[in-house]
Protein backbone atom coordinates (compact mmCIF):
# COMPACT_ATOMS: atom_id res chain seq x y z
CA UNK A 1 0.00 0.00 0.00
CA UNK A 2 1.44 2.93 -1.02
CA UNK A 3 1.08 5.89 1.80
CA UNK A 4 1.06 9.70 0.71
CA UNK A 5 2.16 12.83 2.45
CA UNK A 6 0.29 16.07 2.11
CA UNK A 7 1.38 19.68 3.36
CA UNK A 8 -0.51 22.91 3.02
CA UNK A 9 -0.77 26.12 5.49
CA UNK A 10 -4.17 25.01 6.41
CA UNK A 11 -5.90 21.93 7.01
CA UNK A 12 -8.76 22.72 4.54
CA UNK A 13 -5.73 23.20 2.18
CA UNK A 14 -4.12 20.08 2.96
CA UNK A 15 -7.57 18.29 2.68
CA UNK A 16 -8.13 19.27 -0.38
CA UNK A 17 -4.90 18.28 -2.31
CA UNK A 18 -6.01 14.68 -1.00
CA UNK A 19 -9.22 14.76 -2.43
CA UNK A 20 -7.81 16.29 -5.67
CA UNK A 21 -5.19 13.47 -6.22
CA UNK A 22 -6.38 10.36 -4.14
CA UNK A 23 -10.03 10.87 -4.24
CA UNK A 24 -13.00 11.34 -2.25
CA UNK A 25 -12.93 7.88 -0.99
CA UNK A 26 -9.28 8.23 0.35
CA UNK A 27 -8.50 7.16 4.19
CA UNK A 28 -6.79 9.71 6.10
CA UNK A 29 -3.98 7.72 8.32
CA UNK A 30 -3.12 10.84 10.64
CA UNK A 31 -2.72 14.35 10.83
CA UNK A 32 -0.16 16.68 12.60
CA UNK A 33 1.61 20.00 12.71
CA UNK A 34 5.02 20.33 11.42
CA UNK A 35 7.69 22.92 10.88
CA UNK A 36 7.99 24.75 7.31
CA UNK A 37 9.91 27.62 6.24
CA UNK A 38 10.71 30.12 8.06
CA UNK A 39 9.79 28.97 11.47
CA UNK A 40 5.82 28.56 10.09
CA UNK A 41 3.95 25.46 10.32
CA UNK A 42 2.27 23.24 8.35
CA UNK A 43 -0.54 20.68 8.08
CA UNK A 44 0.27 17.47 7.31
CA UNK A 45 -1.96 14.50 5.96
CA UNK A 46 -0.85 11.59 5.81
CA UNK A 47 -3.51 9.14 3.55
CA UNK A 48 -3.95 6.17 1.24
CA UNK A 49 -6.00 5.68 -1.60
CA UNK A 50 -9.45 3.73 -1.05
CA UNK A 51 -8.62 -0.07 -0.95
CA UNK A 52 -11.42 -1.77 0.62
CA UNK A 53 -9.91 -5.15 1.37
CA UNK A 54 -6.27 -4.12 0.82
CA UNK A 55 -6.49 -1.32 3.42
CA UNK A 56 -7.78 -3.55 6.38
CA UNK A 57 -5.30 -5.95 5.72
CA UNK A 58 -2.01 -3.80 5.16
CA UNK A 59 -3.61 -1.69 8.22
CA UNK A 60 -1.36 -3.60 10.81
CA UNK A 61 1.97 -2.58 9.18
CA UNK A 62 1.16 1.25 9.50
CA UNK A 63 1.59 1.71 12.57
CA UNK A 64 -0.21 5.02 12.73
CA UNK A 65 -3.57 4.14 11.74
CA UNK A 66 -6.29 3.85 14.04
CA UNK A 67 -9.57 1.57 13.79
CA UNK A 68 -11.33 4.62 13.13
CA UNK A 69 -9.86 5.40 9.80
CA UNK A 70 -11.89 8.48 8.25
CA UNK A 71 -12.23 9.22 4.45
CA UNK A 72 -11.59 12.45 3.27
CA UNK A 73 -15.45 12.57 2.10
CA UNK A 74 -16.36 12.82 6.02
CA UNK A 75 -13.33 15.07 6.34
CA UNK A 76 -14.64 17.50 3.50
CA UNK A 77 -18.03 17.15 5.61
CA UNK A 78 -16.92 17.86 8.99
CA UNK A 79 -14.55 21.27 7.71
CA UNK A 80 -18.15 22.56 5.97
CA UNK A 81 -20.04 21.88 9.48
CA UNK A 82 -17.53 22.59 12.22
CA UNK A 83 -17.75 25.92 12.65
CA UNK A 84 -13.93 26.17 12.92
CA UNK A 85 -13.82 23.59 15.55
CA UNK A 86 -12.28 20.96 13.30
CA UNK A 87 -8.76 22.62 13.51
CA UNK A 88 -8.53 22.89 16.96
CA UNK A 89 -9.22 18.73 16.77
CA UNK A 90 -7.03 17.60 14.26
CA UNK A 91 -3.86 17.13 16.30
CA UNK A 92 -6.61 14.44 18.32
CA UNK A 93 -7.28 12.22 15.67
CA UNK A 94 -9.59 10.05 18.50
CA UNK A 95 -11.02 13.09 20.02
CA UNK A 96 -11.41 14.07 16.00
CA UNK A 97 -13.50 10.63 15.97
CA UNK A 98 -16.38 10.83 18.29
CA UNK A 99 -17.01 14.49 17.50
CA UNK A 100 -16.99 13.01 13.70
CA UNK A 101 -19.46 9.99 14.92
CA UNK A 102 -22.22 13.06 16.79
CA UNK A 103 -21.83 14.63 13.20
CA UNK A 104 -22.33 12.03 11.71
CA UNK A 105 -25.09 10.72 13.61
CA UNK A 106 -27.36 14.08 13.27
CA UNK A 107 -26.42 16.35 16.38
CA UNK A 108 -25.66 19.68 15.78
CA UNK A 109 -22.56 21.01 15.57
CA UNK A 110 -23.05 23.62 18.27
CA UNK A 111 -23.58 20.68 20.83
CA UNK A 112 -20.96 18.22 20.16
CA UNK A 113 -18.77 21.48 20.10
CA UNK A 114 -20.21 22.04 23.99
CA UNK A 115 -19.29 18.81 24.67
CA UNK A 116 -16.38 18.69 23.87
CA UNK A 117 -15.55 22.43 25.12
CA UNK A 118 -16.79 20.99 28.34
CA UNK A 119 -14.33 18.38 28.67
CA UNK A 120 -11.24 20.57 27.72
CA UNK A 121 -11.26 18.75 23.92
CA UNK A 122 -11.11 22.32 22.26
CA UNK A 123 -9.41 24.93 25.17
CA UNK A 124 -7.45 22.15 26.95
CA UNK A 125 -3.20 21.58 26.15
CA UNK A 126 -2.66 19.26 23.04
CA UNK A 127 -0.79 16.57 25.28
CA UNK A 128 -4.43 16.37 27.08
CA UNK A 129 -4.69 12.54 27.14
CA UNK A 130 -7.43 11.32 24.07
CA UNK A 131 -9.20 8.79 26.84
CA UNK A 132 -9.97 11.54 29.36
CA UNK A 133 -11.62 14.02 26.85
CA UNK A 134 -13.61 11.32 25.48
CA UNK A 135 -14.78 10.05 28.63
CA UNK A 136 -15.53 13.71 29.92
CA UNK A 137 -17.22 14.40 27.05
CA UNK A 138 -19.51 10.77 27.00
CA UNK A 139 -19.97 11.71 30.43
CA UNK A 140 -21.54 15.24 29.58
CA UNK A 141 -23.74 13.54 26.94
CA UNK A 142 -25.35 10.93 29.52
CA UNK A 143 -25.63 14.29 32.18
CA UNK A 144 -28.10 15.86 29.11
CA UNK A 145 -30.01 11.74 29.37
CA UNK A 146 -32.37 12.02 31.83
CA UNK A 147 -34.52 9.29 32.45
CA UNK A 148 -38.10 8.59 33.69
CA UNK A 149 -40.13 5.65 34.89
CA UNK A 150 -43.99 6.98 34.64
CA UNK A 151 -45.11 4.13 35.97
CA UNK A 152 -42.81 3.46 39.53
CA UNK A 153 -45.18 2.78 42.64
CA UNK A 154 -44.88 5.25 45.02
CA UNK A 155 -48.28 5.13 46.98
CA UNK A 156 -51.47 3.03 46.26
CA UNK A 157 -53.00 5.57 43.94
CA UNK A 158 -53.76 4.56 40.69
CA UNK A 159 -51.75 5.86 38.09
CA UNK A 160 -52.80 7.71 34.89
CA UNK A 161 -51.15 8.41 31.95
CA UNK A 162 -51.93 9.61 28.75
CA UNK A 163 -50.62 9.09 25.33
CA UNK A 164 -50.18 12.49 23.05
CA UNK A 165 -48.46 13.27 19.64
CA UNK A 166 -49.02 13.95 16.21
CA UNK A 167 -50.47 11.29 13.54
CA UNK A 168 -48.80 8.23 12.91
CA UNK A 169 -46.66 8.39 15.51
CA UNK A 170 -47.31 4.92 16.86
CA UNK A 171 -49.66 6.30 19.79
CA UNK A 172 -52.00 2.79 19.67
CA UNK A 173 -49.37 0.49 19.23
CA UNK A 174 -46.72 1.97 22.10
CA UNK A 175 -50.11 1.60 24.60
CA UNK A 176 -50.53 -1.84 23.88
CA UNK A 177 -46.78 -2.36 24.02
CA UNK A 178 -46.81 -0.99 27.43
CA UNK A 179 -49.78 -2.52 28.87
CA UNK A 180 -48.06 -5.98 27.93
CA UNK A 181 -45.21 -4.87 29.71
CA UNK A 182 -46.50 -4.03 32.67
CA UNK A 183 -48.84 -6.84 33.39
CA UNK A 184 -46.30 -9.59 32.27
CA UNK A 185 -43.28 -8.39 33.79
CA UNK A 186 -44.67 -5.71 36.57
CA UNK A 187 -47.79 -7.81 37.76
CA UNK A 188 -49.84 -4.60 37.21
CA UNK A 189 -53.61 -4.46 36.85
CA UNK A 190 -54.20 -2.56 33.20
CA UNK A 191 -56.93 -0.74 31.64
CA UNK A 192 -57.34 1.15 28.68
CA UNK A 193 -59.05 3.72 27.50
CA UNK A 194 -59.44 5.74 24.29
CA UNK A 195 -60.84 9.36 24.04
CA UNK A 196 -60.18 9.09 19.86
CA UNK A 197 -63.27 10.41 18.72
CA UNK A 198 -61.43 11.59 15.29
CA UNK A 199 -59.63 8.48 13.65
CA UNK A 200 -62.35 5.70 12.07
CA UNK A 201 -61.52 2.30 13.04
CA UNK A 202 -59.27 4.04 16.55
CA UNK A 203 -61.62 2.81 19.06
CA UNK A 204 -61.97 -0.84 17.27
CA UNK A 205 -58.12 -0.88 17.03
CA UNK A 206 -57.44 -0.21 21.06
CA UNK A 207 -59.92 -3.03 21.65
CA UNK A 208 -58.33 -5.31 19.85
CA UNK A 209 -55.47 -5.11 21.74
CA UNK A 210 -57.63 -5.18 24.58
CA UNK A 211 -58.95 -8.63 23.94
CA UNK A 212 -56.14 -10.00 23.64
CA UNK A 213 -54.77 -8.80 26.81
CA UNK A 214 -57.59 -9.65 28.58
CA UNK A 215 -58.31 -6.22 30.32
CA UNK A 216 -61.07 -3.66 29.84
CA UNK A 217 -61.15 -0.63 27.60
CA UNK A 218 -63.30 2.26 27.37
CA UNK A 219 -64.10 5.11 25.12
CA UNK A 220 -64.63 8.41 26.55
CA UNK A 221 -66.04 11.55 23.92
CA UNK A 222 -66.31 14.30 26.26
CA UNK A 223 -65.36 15.06 29.86
CA UNK A 224 -68.22 13.50 31.25
CA UNK A 225 -67.88 9.99 29.76
CA UNK A 226 -63.81 10.10 30.83
CA UNK A 227 -65.15 10.80 34.36
CA UNK A 228 -67.27 7.84 34.26
CA UNK A 229 -64.49 5.63 32.38
CA UNK A 230 -62.18 6.49 35.13
CA UNK A 231 -64.67 5.25 37.53
CA UNK A 232 -64.97 2.24 36.06
CA UNK A 233 -61.26 1.33 36.59
CA UNK A 234 -60.97 1.77 40.18
CA UNK A 235 -58.87 -1.03 41.45
CA UNK A 236 -56.68 -0.85 37.93
CA UNK A 237 -53.20 -0.26 39.21
CA UNK A 238 -52.55 2.00 35.87
CA UNK A 239 -54.93 3.29 33.20
CA UNK A 240 -53.37 4.15 29.85
CA UNK A 241 -55.66 6.45 27.66
CA UNK A 242 -54.60 6.83 23.83
CA UNK A 243 -55.63 10.05 22.71
CA UNK A 244 -56.16 11.26 19.01
CA UNK A 245 -53.44 12.14 16.74
CA UNK A 246 -53.47 15.88 15.62
CA UNK A 247 -51.71 18.03 13.87
CA UNK A 248 -49.22 20.12 15.94
CA UNK A 249 -50.45 23.24 14.79
CA UNK A 250 -53.78 22.13 15.63
CA UNK A 251 -54.12 24.65 18.52
CA UNK A 252 -57.82 24.13 18.80
CA UNK A 253 -57.52 20.53 19.21
CA UNK A 254 -55.19 20.81 21.81
CA UNK A 255 -57.09 23.22 23.85
CA UNK A 256 -60.00 20.45 23.66
CA UNK A 257 -57.87 17.95 24.55
CA UNK A 258 -56.28 20.03 27.57
CA UNK A 259 -59.73 20.73 28.79
CA UNK A 260 -61.16 17.69 28.97
CA UNK A 261 -58.40 16.24 31.15
CA UNK A 262 -57.82 18.60 33.92
CA UNK A 263 -55.25 18.71 36.47
CA UNK A 264 -57.87 17.77 39.20
CA UNK A 265 -57.45 14.48 37.40
CA UNK A 266 -53.75 14.02 37.82
CA UNK A 267 -53.58 12.55 34.57
CA UNK A 268 -49.79 12.37 33.44
CA UNK A 269 -48.99 13.17 29.51
CA UNK A 270 -46.39 11.69 27.40
CA UNK A 271 -45.33 13.11 24.48
CA UNK A 272 -44.20 11.05 21.33
CA UNK A 273 -41.86 11.82 19.10
CA UNK A 274 -40.66 9.71 15.50
CA UNK A 275 -37.00 10.07 15.63
CA UNK A 276 -37.91 9.75 11.75
CA UNK A 277 -39.72 12.89 11.15
CA UNK A 278 -37.45 16.58 10.31
CA UNK A 279 -35.73 17.71 13.09
CA UNK A 280 -37.63 21.01 12.78
CA UNK A 281 -41.08 19.62 13.09
CA UNK A 282 -39.93 17.39 16.31
CA UNK A 283 -38.70 20.83 18.07
CA UNK A 284 -42.30 22.46 16.92
CA UNK A 285 -44.35 19.67 18.17
CA UNK A 286 -43.20 20.07 21.64
CA UNK A 287 -43.32 23.78 21.32
CA UNK A 288 -46.50 23.40 20.53
CA UNK A 289 -47.65 20.46 22.94
CA UNK A 290 -46.17 21.91 25.68
CA UNK A 291 -49.57 23.47 27.68
CA UNK A 292 -50.35 19.78 27.68
CA UNK A 293 -48.22 19.40 30.64
CA UNK A 294 -46.00 16.82 28.70
CA UNK A 295 -44.13 14.86 31.62
CA UNK A 296 -41.34 12.60 29.18
CA UNK A 297 -40.81 11.85 25.90
CA UNK A 298 -41.17 8.79 24.29
CA UNK A 299 -38.92 8.09 21.29
CA UNK A 300 -40.65 5.86 18.22
CA UNK A 301 -39.92 4.31 14.89
CA UNK A 302 -35.92 4.61 15.77
CA UNK A 303 -35.77 1.62 13.34
CA UNK A 304 -37.08 4.05 10.69
CA UNK A 305 -34.14 6.58 10.87
CA UNK A 306 -30.46 6.13 10.14
CA UNK A 307 -29.82 8.40 12.55
CA UNK A 308 -30.65 9.14 16.42
CA UNK A 309 -28.94 12.56 16.88
CA UNK A 310 -32.10 14.29 16.59
CA UNK A 311 -32.57 12.90 20.09
CA UNK A 312 -30.00 14.65 22.00
CA UNK A 313 -30.47 17.64 19.84
CA UNK A 314 -34.52 17.97 21.27
CA UNK A 315 -32.88 17.24 24.58
CA UNK A 316 -30.61 19.80 24.80
CA UNK A 317 -33.35 22.32 23.31
CA UNK A 318 -36.26 20.98 25.14
CA UNK A 319 -35.03 19.21 28.73
CA UNK A 320 -37.48 16.52 29.60
CA UNK A 321 -36.98 13.11 30.68
CA UNK A 322 -37.24 10.07 28.55
CA UNK A 323 -39.20 7.40 29.56
CA UNK A 324 -39.30 4.46 26.55
CA UNK A 325 -38.18 3.88 22.88
CA UNK A 326 -39.78 1.87 20.36
CA UNK A 327 -37.96 0.24 17.79
CA UNK A 328 -40.37 -1.41 15.64
CA UNK A 329 -44.19 -2.65 14.95
CA UNK A 330 -44.08 -5.83 16.68
CA UNK A 331 -45.89 -6.06 20.49
CA UNK A 332 -45.01 -6.62 23.17
CA UNK A 333 -41.19 -6.88 21.98
CA UNK A 334 -40.50 -4.08 20.08
CA UNK A 335 -40.07 -1.25 23.41
CA UNK A 336 -37.75 -0.55 26.07
CA UNK A 337 -37.28 1.27 29.11
CA UNK A 338 -35.17 4.43 27.80
CA UNK A 339 -31.38 4.05 29.31
CA UNK A 340 -28.37 6.49 29.15
CA UNK A 341 -26.17 3.43 27.99
CA UNK A 342 -28.97 2.58 25.08
CA UNK A 343 -29.24 5.93 23.44
CA UNK A 344 -25.36 5.86 23.96
CA UNK A 345 -25.44 2.81 21.72
CA UNK A 346 -27.42 4.37 19.13
CA UNK A 347 -25.52 7.44 19.21
CA UNK A 348 -22.38 6.53 18.40
CA UNK A 349 -22.59 3.07 16.60
CA UNK A 350 -24.84 3.93 13.90
CA UNK A 351 -22.72 5.62 11.07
Amino acid sequence: MEVKRYKARTIREAISKVKDILGPEAMIISTRKVKGGNENHLFEVTAVPAGGEELHRDAALLGEVKSELMSIKDMVYLLNHSGGIIEKLVMNPEVLNLYAKLIRNGVREEYAGVFLKRTGGLTGPASAVSRNIISGAITEIKRVIKIRDPFEVKDNHPIVAAFIGTTGVGKTTTIAKIAAELMLKGKRKVGLMSIDNYRIGALDQIKTYANILGIPCFPAFNKKDLHFALKRMEGKDVVLIDTAGQSQYDKARMEELREMMPDALSISSHLLLSVAMAESEMHKTAVNFSPLNIQSYIFTKIDESEHCGSIINQLMGHNLPISYITTGQNVPEDIEKAKPETLLKLLLNRN
